[in-house]
């Protein structure tokens, strides 16, 4: 089933404030092994000129792709979740993610086509802190597979 155009330029409501702690810096910098010691040290990150811990560049994924859960989750738009795989992810940053930063996602629908027989949807996240600060915009592109044949 095609998804619902009309969704093009949807924004959904701005999410519940997620703060970034020092440990899932850590933890998340770990598990992607950089070991760049300006995301577990405060003091290498303050002679960069950051006032705390900064966050590996792919940290914001987690905050804005459960974001977007806001979008897969409309009844409305017609997304089969189970059909669903993860096609792209960007970013496009105005300052890196610092421990202590509490940060909303503002998620909208950009761009819903059809390619191949699959239904592409561009969701663009805009990440502000507790201060309005705009700090990142992230894009998703989930691809839903046609429904098997019987």
């Amino acid at each position: 089933m095609a998804l619902d155009q009309s969704f093009v330029g949807r924004t959904y409501p701005p999410t519940e404030p997620y703060e970034v702690g020092r440990e899932k810096i850590r933890e998340f910098a770990e598990a992607v092994r950089d070991a760049n010691p300006a995301y577990t040290d405060a003091e290498a990150a303050k002679a960069l000129g950051h006032p705390d811990v900064i966050a590996p560049p792919t940290f914001v994924f987690s905050i804005t792709f459960k974001a977007a859960g806001q979008v897969v989750a409309d009844p409305q738009l017609g997304l089969d979740y189970s059909r669903v795989v993860h096609g792209d992810q960007k970013f496009a940053y105005n300052r890196p993610v610092r421990a202590g930063d509490r940060l909303t996602v503002t998620s909208t629908i950009e761009k819903i086509r059809s390619m191949a027989g699959n239904e592409v949807l561009d969701i663009r996240g805009e990440v502000h802190d507790q201060d309005g600060e705009h700090v990142v915009t992230a894009w998703t592109k989930l691809v839903a597979r046609p429904a098997e044949e019987a």
